[in-house]
C-alpha cells in the first residue's frame, strides 16, 4: 500500500484588510516551528503594512527584513520562498505541487469575494482555488466590520466549498495583558487548525 508522502509544507498570503501584525506573528511562528513557508502579498497589503506596521516592503525586491524587521527570528532562509503575486509559474499555482494547507491572514473582503467566486486574477486567488478543489486545508482570516450581506454570503460561500472562515477575533477570558497576548491569541486559533503544537495563549478550562 501506497503512503502519503509527509508534507510540512505552507502557503501563506498577505492581502490588504486590517491586520499585519498577525500576519507577521503567524509567519514567525511557522518559521520557527520549522515549517517551509510559500509566501506571496498582494499590492494593498503592502499599503496597509506601512500603515499599521511602519515597514516598507518591496513585491518587485522582497526581502525578508523587509516583513520581519531588524529582529529577525532564526531561521533557514531556504525555508522561506516568497512569488510576486502574479508569478502563475510558481509552484502553488499547481495541484501537484504539495503542501499542508494555505493561510489568507489577513483576508481582505476583495480576496474572500474573488476566493468564493473563483476568479484566479492572481497567484492568491489561485493558490487558494488549488488548496479547494484538491481538498486541502484553506483557512482564510478576515479583518472587517461591519460585515454586509455580500460579505457574509461570500464566507458562506467558501465555508460551503470546504474552507475554514476564522475570524480575527480576540478573546477576553484569557486577560490579555498586551496586544501582543491578542495577536498571539488570533495566531493560535490559526496554529489549532493547522495541528501545529504550540503555547500562544491560555486554554479556556486549564
Amino acid at each position: 500500500m501506497k503512503t502519503r508522502p509527509v508534507v510540512s509544507d505552507l502557503v501563506l498570503a498577505i492581502t490588504g484588510a486590517s491586520g499585519s501584525p498577525y500576519a507577521v506573528r503567524l509567519l514567525e511562528v511557522l518559521l520557527q516551528t520549522g515549517h517551509t513557508v510559500h509566501l506571496t502579498i498582494s499590492p494593498a497589503a503592502v499599503q496597509v503594512f506601512e500603515r499599521e506596521v511602519g515597514r516598507t516592503i518591496s513585491l518587485d525586491h522582497f526581502d525578508a527584513h523587509q516583513l520581519l524587521g531588524l529582529d529577525l527570528p532564526a531561521f533557514d532562509p531556504a525555508r522561506l520562498r516568497y512569488y510576486h503575486h502574479h508569478d502563475f509559474q510558481a509552484g502553488i499555482a499547481s495541484g501537484s505541487f504539495l503542501t499542508a494547507g494555505m493561510v489568507v491572514c489577513p483576508c481582505s473582503m476583495g480576496t474572500l469575494a474573488a476566493i468564493a467566486q473563483g476568479l484566479s486574477q492572481n497567484l492568491i486567488h489561485r493558490a487558494a482555488d488549488v488548496h479547494l478543489k484538491e481538498r486541502r486545508k484553506l483557512i482564510l482570516v478576515p479583518r472587517e466590520t461591519p460585515l454586509g450581506v455580500a460579505q457574509l454570503r461570500n464566507m458562506l460561500a467558501v465555508s460551503d466549498a470546504g474552507a475554514i472562515v476564522l475570524p480575527a477575533m480576540p478573546a477576553f477570558y484569557t486577560r490579555p495583558q498586551t496586544i501582543h497576548d491578542m495577536i498571539d491569541f488570533v495566531v493560535g486559533r490559526i496554529c489549532d487548525q493547522l495541528g501545529i503544537d504550540h503555547h500562544l495563549s491560555e486554554r479556556w478550562g486549564k
